[in-house]
């Protein structure tokens, strides 16, 4: 387990860097810049903020300060919002994204697992083709589709629910902009121990439990331990799906996440803004594989040598 932990950490380094390289330069070629404005500013003035935040200094000099500064937790100023840095923002956007991703990664899980088992244990049924296609609608319909259709029925129609705002994390503002998260991760769980739970319940151990007598619903307890490696191995990918689609939904229902201010800085071409949410996501998605793999790996100690 030590050994997949350093592995995992050993990789995690060049790709850091080459997600910190790449965001860095990528954004410096792109049209315009932070001080922009629809009224331009005077020459002076244009070249005082350059000289304040550096960008008159070659891109290499820049990287080689930002990197520097990375390596001291310094995320840099904001430069849309003159008066905060980077850092601070994140401390009022993360805690909104980490309570709405975790509501949809517990929503996604539950509704997965249920209707997962429900199609195997149920397999050529009309609710097998009925889960089928409820998964595969969820899985194809994006959000910026999903979320207007819950607000205009939901909310303007029925009026059972706000359609936007956060209200200090009341629970009926996060149900719509939850259940938009959740719905394609939810298919994608509900595929993937359907099919595992099938191939678990036709291996031979299980044949052989059958042929011992064994309850039909201690069988299916014992398939679905087994089927749950694949589910546990890919839930780290599953909740870096929800920080990372977090953007869109933040920005349709009005909520103060850290994807809310990623638009934000990509429209008002605030540098260490945008860099530092590249980051911070960057960072979140190799935790959040790593944890899935040591999860998979306590679950199935045969998988650790493959890692």
């Amino acid at each position: 387990m030590i050994g997949l932990v350093l592995h995992r950490l050993v990789q995690a380094v060049p790709t850091l860097f080459l997600v910190v390289a790449g965001s860095f330069f990528l954004m410096r070629l792109a049209p315009g810049g932070p001080f922009d404005l629809e009224r331009p500013l005077p020459r002076a003035a244009m070249e005082n903020l350059s000289r304040t935040y550096g960008l008159d200094q070659p891109l290499a000099v820049q990287f080689l300060r930002y990197c520097a500064a990375l390596l001291r937790g310094d995320l840099g100023p904001s430069f849309s919002f003159r008066d905060l840095t980077v850092a601070e923002l994140f401390a009022r956007g993360l805690p909104v994204s980490m309570t709405l991703g975790a509501l949809a990664l517990a929503l996604a899980v539950c509704a997965g697992l249920g209707l997962g088992s429900l199609a195997a244990l149920r397999r050529g049924s009309g609710w097998d083709r009925a889960v089928g296609l409820m998964a595969g609608t969820g899985l194809s319909v994006p959000g910026f589709v999903v979320a207007p259709l819950l607000q205009i029925v939901l909310g303007l129609g029925l009026a059972w629910l706000p359609v936007g705002g956060w209200e200090g994390g009341a629970p009926s503002h996060l149900v719509l902009p939850a259940i938009t998260l959740a719905l394609p991760q939810a298919g994608a769980i509900a595929r993937l121990v359907r099919s595992a739970l099938v191939e678990t319940l036709n291996a031979p151990h299980v044949r052989t439990q059958r042929a011992m007598g064994l309850s039909p619903a201690r069988i299916a307890r014992h398939a679905l331990r087994a089927a749950l490696i694949p589910v546990v191995a890919t839930l780290g990918p599953t909740a870096a799906a929800l920080l990372t689609g977090s953007v869109v939904v933040e920005t349709i229902f009005g909520l103060p996440g850290i994807g809310r201010y990623f638009v934000d800085g990509a429209l008002n071409r605030d540098y260490t803004l945008v860099m530092g949410t590249v980051v911070l996501v960057a960072v979140f998605v190799m935790v959040l594989n790593l944890v899935g793999d040591i999860a998979a790996a306590m679950l199935d100690p045969r998988t650790r040598s493959m890692r």
